[in-house]
């Protein structure tokens, strides 16, 4: 199952409200044929020879500002060359139920050829204060982007 790859945030990534921003995932897990640019584009290029069928995974935690319970809804996209391909979201019914942090998860099976590159959007829509995708802690992953070649 190669081409293979799994980043993570190493640290919270400050996003504007409201926007959907490209998650900067900059520490590699494993990069099996160097595919992962972790420290310009934040994105996966599928490599020469390496066309098929990828599954591609993604989590993300997305927080609001500290002690409020201020979240109102969340998104995450899955971007091919550039373009919206698959996004999942999650919404607070009203101001009274929002949360303060919230996980969304996102897998799919894509189809890519070579030179195809993937990268990763999430938003935040808060009530007030600032807004997050919240890196590792000590002792576990908390935002995280990988994909891995299934076939032809």
């Amino acid at each position: 199952n190669r081409p293979a790859f799994e980043a993570k945030l190493s640290s919270a990534q400050s996003i504007s409200d409201d926007t959907f921003v490209k998650v900067q995932f900059d520490s590699e897990v494993y990069d099996t044929n160097d595919a992962y640019d972790n420290s310009t584009n934040y994105r996966f290029t599928v490599p020469t020879g390496f066309a098929g069928k990828y599954l591609v995974y993604c989590t993300l935690q997305l927080a609001g500002d500290g002690g409020n319970l201020d979240i109102l809804d969340t998104g995450l996209r899955i971007y091919k060359n550039g373009s919206s391909v698959l996004w999942n979201s999650f919404a607070a019914d009203d101001n009274s139920t929002a949360d303060r942090n919230v996980n969304i998860a996102i897998s799919t099976v894509l189809d890519l050829n070579e030179s195809d590159y993937l990268e990763i959007y999430g938003l935040v829509n808060s009530i007030s204060g600032t807004q997050s995708i919240t890196g590792d802690s000590s002792s576990q992953k908390r935002s995280y982007f990988g994909a891995y070649k299934i076939g032809a």
